[in-house]
């Protein structure tokens, strides 16, 4: 998590996004530390797995895995 300067969302609004997107799986006051390991991954793959506008609706674990295939066929 990114933490910036108190009511300043508008600076880092990614980072906001994010922290909205984390606390549907932690809520605030959660400690991370105590959660097990497969937990914190599954909230990552969920994450990673949805859908991005910025990415033409492609999930990032999509467009990953495209930039992949062409950049092997590329060499």
């Amino acid at each position: 998590m990114y933490f910036d300067k108190p009511y300043h969302s508008w600076e880092r609004g990614l980072n906001e996004n994010t922290n909205g997107l984390l606390r549907r799986f932690f809520p605030k006051g959660m400690e991370l530390g105590k959660l097990p390991k497969s937990q914190i991954d599954d909230a990552m793959f969920r994450i990673n797995a949805r859908p991005r506008k910025m990415l033409n609706y492609w999930s990032p674990l999509e467009f990953l895995a495209g930039r992949r295939v062409s950049l092997m066929l590329a060499f």
